[in-house]
């Protein structure tokens, strides 16, 4: 019997994917300088690409506690100018551990 022969795996699964006209042309010439077909691209996305979630309720408190740290280096600047280095360096030797605190819980 003549025909095609049967592949080894057989992709019986197929999911619909919607993209507008920018997307569609990103992904061609993305898929295009891969040297493969798009739907070659977009399946070895799907299962070796690396997705990074978003950040949870503690994730974001944390950062805010860093934006709001900023704030106070900047007291810090203007201690240094007002109390003189020491007072300053004081000042500045808190925050920085209250830094270190911080990122330790966003490693973790």
């Amino acid at each position: 019997m003549g025909g095609r022969p049967l592949k080894a795996v057989r992709k019986d699964i197929r999911i619909s994917v919607r993209f507008n006209r920018q997307e569609y042309f990103i992904l061609k010439e993305r898929a295009g300088s891969a040297g493969v077909k798009p739907s070659v691209f977009i399946r070895q996305a799907a299962i070796k690409a690396k997705i990074t979630g978003r950040l949870s309720t503690e994730e974001v408190q944390l950062i805010r506690q860093l934006a709001g740290m900023a704030t106070n280096i900047n007291q810090v600047a203007r201690a240094c100018h007002r109390e003189g280095l020491f007072e300053a360096m004081r000042y500045f030797e808190e925050y920085r551990k209250a830094l270190d605190h911080v990122m330790q819980k966003l490693r973790s």
